[in-house]
């Protein structure tokens, strides 16, 4: 019996897109966002204090996106911010991106110490706000009491 790459059969590549990793929305009151969406099931992550106050909430089971919760500041307005698409290999993906002749970018591949990931921000053509989060996390920690 011969094993095949599903990824390689469907034309996948380290440097696609395979998911949404989060959305995320800007709030005025974090603790009451955390509160409701515990009671619709999803579970606490992290909370930490970039951005104003955050928090990182999940719905059950693998490979769920997670919600990105932050305080509203500066000439913000509560919304959602942005959405950030996984992909494999954060590095091949850009690579492959400035040779397909995207330009849009604002910030290449960088570190995001406090949610552990890697990320590339640039424009769509309308001007919004997409990132781009390689799937790897590293230095990730849970909130205490919730898994």
């Amino acid at each position: 019996m011969r094993i095949v790459d599903t990824r390689q059969l469907y034309g996948w590549s380290a440097g696609m897109i395979v998911g949404i990793d989060h959305i995320e929305l800007i709030v005025r009151d974090v603790d009451e966002f955390v509160e409701f969406y515990k009671k619709l099931g999803f579970k606490l992550l992290s909370r930490t204090e970039h951005h104003g106050g955050s928090a990182e909430m999940q719905l059950p089971g693998d490979n769920q996106p997670i919600f990105e919760i932050h305080t509203v500041m500066g000439e913000e307005n509560p919304g959602i911010n942005h959405i950030s698409f996984k992909v494999i290999d954060i590095d091949k993906t850009y690579e492959d991106l400035v040779a397909k002749g995207v330009n849009t970018f604002y910030k290449p591949p960088h570190p995001s110490p406090s949610t552990g990931r890697r990320n590339v921000l640039l424009r769509d053509p309308d001007g919004w706000r997409v990132q781009l989060s390689d799937s790897r996390r590293t230095d990730y920690k849970k909130t205490e009491g919730d898994a």
